[in-house]
């Protein structure tokens, strides 16, 4: 279960909630006024959660693309948005 700490309370232990976060493996959620607002989260949860979204983004582009509609190159595409 995370660690709930206000913004400024992290402040003072900052150097503490990372030791924790990264050695101890625990999550530390950050609140402003009683809400939350962030998350210390270990490295190996982020490279996790950025692994799952690749796996989304893939299976929402395979899905675009099996879709009917106009199917464009990329550097259209992208000339289009100006990029």
């Amino acid at each position: 279960m995370p660690t709930t700490i206000s913004t400024a309370d992290a402040r003072k232990h900052f150097a503490d909630l990372v030791n924790k976060v990264a050695y101890g493996h625990n999550s530390v959620i950050l609140t402003r006024r009683g809400e939350k607002i962030a998350a210390l989260i270990p490295i190996e949860e982020h490279d996790l959660l950025m692994q799952l979204q690749d796996v989304i983004d893939i299976d929402d582009a395979k899905k675009a693309l099996s879709e009917p509609g106009e199917n464009i190159p990329a550097k259209e595409f992208w000339e289009k948005l100006g990029l």
